[in-house]
């Protein structure tokens, strides 16, 4: 993976993070909402692990140990750079065809209810499936939900 592409799922994740839309009703289906609220904390917490990890052996005088601090620091910070990097290879990753034909319903529906969406893609992503939910969720009532739900 050249560094291009791996900075380019970093940028796509924290995307995703924003496109996804968090809703307890796809929990059940789709790992995304775990992963994010996850992502989030990691992105909160981690650096401040990372800090205290080191300052506590620097504190204590326990300079045999830093080396083992650091890399521990390095490892917490990873754990956001994790999340975001799975988000990015999830937003561009193809639909599997159960999915594909959902996303289809789903867009068709939003249409036919006179909704505006995107044109609808022939081999759909995680990030299209993503804009559509977006769009039933503000667009279509509680009621027309239902079915998918």
């Amino acid at each position: 993976m050249s560094n291009k592409s791996m900075w380019n799922a970093f940028r796509d994740g924290q995307k995703y993070m924003t496109e996804w839309p968090v809703r307890k009703e796809l929990a059940p289906m789709f790992p995304e909402n775990r992963v994010i609220r996850a992502t989030q904390f990691a992105i909160k917490v981690m650096p401040a692990v990372a800090v205290i990890s080191v300052l506590m052996q620097m504190a204590f005088n326990n300079y045999s140990g830093l080396p083992q601090a650091m890399i521990m620091a390095l490892f917490a910070l990873s754990l956001p750079l994790q999340g975001m990097w799975w988000l990015g290879k999830r937003r561009e990753t193809q639909l599997p065809p159960a999915l594909a034909g959902w996303y289809r319903e789903l867009h068709e529906k939003i249409v036919s209810e006179g909704g505006a969406v995107q044109p609808m893609k022939s081999r759909p992503r995680y990030k299209e499936l993503a804009q559509t939910l977006n769009r039933a969720f503000k667009q279509l009532d509680k009621s027309s939900l239902e079915r998918w739900f």
